[in-house]
Order: C-alpha cells, then sequence, then structure tokens
C-alpha cells in the first residue's frame, strides 16, 4: 500500500485561545488584518472584543455574505482586502466564513474572479494571504482543510474549488466560542463531524493516519454530541465536540468524503436541509451497504468504535439522529416521482465514486423512495 500524508496547519487547541491573534500576528510579522464574520458576531460583541484584544493586527472587518456564499461575495471581500491593503485574513464562524475567506485570500492577489476558478477546472494561483481561522461551530473541520463550497447562483451552481493555497497558516480552536451555538446547529453539525469521519474511513483514499482520526473522532461523537445538544452549556461536551471536528477534518482532508456527502448536495441545494443533516441523513443507509467492503475493513471499524458489527453502529446512528432531532426520512416533503429522480440524478456528484461501494442509480432510487416514504 502506497500512501502520502501531509497536513501544513497549526493548529492551536483549547479554551481561551481566541485571544491568541495578537500573537500570531506578531510571530509571522503581518498586520492590518481583516476579520470575515457573520453579522451575528458583530451584533453580539464577539468579534470586537477578539479584535480589542489583537491591538490592533485587526483592523477590518467583513460581514456581508449569506451562508451558502456567492461567488459575488467572495470578490466583494476581495475588492475590500486590496482595497485596505490587508495582510491576512481572520476566518471567524462556521464552514461559510471559511469558505469566503479561503478563496478571498487567493484571488485577491490577482484581478481575477474567482468564477473564472469555479467549477471550471481553472487551477486557482497558488500565491495567497496567511489565514488565521477560528471555527465558531464543531462541524464543518474546514479550519484544516483546502476546501472552498461556494454558488454561483447566476448559473446555479454550487460547488467545492480546492486548492493547496486554501489551507490556513493556523486554525485556533477555541470551544468557548461554541458555547452560544444552538442545539439545532449544534445536531447538524455533529452530524457532519461523524459523516466526515466515517466516510473518510471507508474511502477509497483511506490511509492510516487519516484512519486513526476518523476512529478517535467517531468515539468522541456518539459519545458527545447527545450531550452538547441537551446541555448547551455542558463545558466538556463542548470541548470533545471541538476535538472531534478539527480530527474529522484531518480524517477526511485526504481520503476525501463519499456517497453521503454525494446525496447531502442536491438535499441541501433543492430542499434546503441543512449540510449536516443531509449527510447524516443517509450516512446509516450507506453503511449497512459498505458493510462488507474493503475485506472487512469497515467491520472493524465498527468494532473499533465500540458496536457488535456495521448494522448495529448503523442502528446507533439512526438512534443518534431521532435523539438529537434530526430527520430520518423525507416524508414531509411529499416528493414526486420527477423530484426524486432529480436527487437521484443530481447525487451524482464525484464525492460519489469514492464510495468503497460502487453506487448505481438503481440503488439511489431505491434510497430515496425509502426515505420519501420514511418520517
Amino acid at each position: 500500500m502506497l500512501w502520502d500524508y501531509a497536513q501544513p496547519v497549526t493548529i492551536r487547541f483549547g479554551k481561551g485561545r481566541a485571544m491568541e491573534i495578537k500573537d500570531i500576528a506578531e510571530t509571522m510579522g503581518l498586520h492590518d488584518g481583516i476579520m470575515v464574520t457573520p453579522q451575528f458576531f458583530v451584533d453580539s460583541g464577539e468579534a470586537q472584543r477578539l479584535i480589542d484584544a489583537s491591538d490592533g493586527a485587526v483592523s477590518t472587518v467583513f460581514t456581508d455574505f449569506s451562508p451558502n456564499p456567492d461567488v459575488t461575495e467572495v470578490d466583494a471581500c476581495a475588492e475590500i482586502i486590496r482595497k485596505n491593503h490587508c495582510e491576512f485574513v481572520v476566518a471567524m464562524g462556521g464552514g461559510s466564513a471559511m469558505d469566503v475567506s479561503k478563496a478571498a485570500a487567493s484571488i485577491c492577489l490577482t484581478d481575477d474572479s474567482i468564477a473564472d476558478y469555479h467549477g471550471t477546472g481553472k487551477a486557482m494561483p497558488q500565491k495567497h494571504l496567511p489565514i488565521i481561522a477560528l471555527p465558531t461551530t464543531a462541524g464543518t473541520g474546514s479550519e484544516v482543510t483546502y476546501v472552498s463550497v461556494l454558488t454561483n447562483r447566476k448559473l446555479g451552481k454550487k460547488a467545492p474549488i480546492v486548492s493547496d493555497g486554501f489551507f490556513p497558516s493556523v486554525a485556533i480552536v477555541d470551544p468557548e466560542l461554541t458555547y452560544s451555538v444552538p442545539p439545532k446547529i449544534t445536531a447538524s453539525t455533529g452530524m457532519d463531524v461523524l459523516s466526515q469521519a466515517i466516510e473518510g474511513f471507508w474511502s477509497k483514499g483511506h490511509q492510516p493516519i487519516c484512519d486513526s482520526c476518523a476512529v478517535h473522532a467517531a468515539k468522541l461523537v456518539f459519545k458527545y454530541l447527545p450531550i452538547a445538544v441537551a446541555e448547551p452549556h455542558n463545558e466538556e461536551a463542548r470541548e470533545k465536540m471541538c476535538e472531534a471536528s478539527v480530527i474529522a477534518g484531518l480524517a477526511f482532508t485526504l481520503p476525501k468524503t463519499t456517497s453521503s456527502h454525494a446525496c447531502s448536495f442536491p438535499l441541501t441545494n433543492i430542499h434546503g436541509i441543512p449540510h449536516g443533516e443531509a449527510c447524516g441523513l443517509t450516512l446509516d443507509y450507506f453503511a449497512r451497504i459498505n458493510k462488507d467492503a474493503q475485506h472487512g475493513r469497515v467491520q472493524e471499524f465498527a468494532r473499533e468504535i465500540g458496536f457488535s458489527d456495521v448494522d448495529a453502529m448503523a442502528d446507533a446512528i439512526h438512534d443518534l439522529k431521532v435523539k438529537i432531532g434530526m430527520r430520518t426520512g423525507l416524508k414531509d416533503l411529499n416528493l414526486t416521482e420527477e423530484q426524486i429522480a432529480d436527487l437521484v440524478r443530481i447525487s451524482r456528484h464525484p464525492n460519489l465514486y469514492n464510495n468503497p461501494v460502487e453506487i448505481t442509480d438503481e440503488m439511489l432510487d431505491t434510497m430515496y423512495h425509502y426515505l420519501a416514504s420514511t418520517d
């Protein structure tokens, strides 16, 4: 077996470490940073608290982006970076803030639009501004990945851009930033963590270091996600979910995600199901499909994280969704045959081909009909 491993992001983990932006900027000799963050953190005062603690290192704020950021929003952020001669980017938020920051930190050093690189096959320029990533959800793992997922609403297209230039220089994983996340978002982002870990393990691109990360992350999610949802101020649960999130990010970055993520895209884009919830919706279904793949590896994974076999793990995934209030079916959407056919067609995303078992249109059709009849 041949495999490579590289992880260029410096990780600073622990409560209170969000206050270390000044130290990082000074160490790297950076000035005039821009903070890319949702308006919520400006309104709550959290953004200003960190800007004040940076002691002048961060001088600009950009908040004008949507939950599924558009290419025009990235271009707007890049223009502000140019105008203010910013030297680095602080990405504070969930996946959307990370997506905007990564793309803008690269495209700002050109005269191009990010749309030129979105789903076109054109390689991103590698020169980029340094990024300091501060995740505020235990979910996307984006603080340690080299992917930016963007939407082009004008063309009706949502797709990832992959570039080594998107890796943050430093990820500050501070559990205190997640304390205010509502239970519903905690549940959805937590299911994303579990999906990343499990899919990263069974991906065709699996390798030993990422496998170990996947096992560690999955164990933490099964134990601590129900607590974090039920007890939002439980510091241990919040910290352990942050640990699971960043380690799941390491687990899937190189192997890539597979079937559940492929199917999540139309479920989110067409039917508005939050990304993590959409991933979790099919995770137990694909676990049963993949259970005997790779000469028993998936069965070994299930046993390693505490289950008798994959079927027991799939049952536990279903029970977890019920416990934390995530959907287990699509019956409420009253899907038509045409809508099911669209889901099948659009689920044939490149990630689907990372799955260890070949997923046919017939298999997808069967799955979506099952989900369409399930509460």
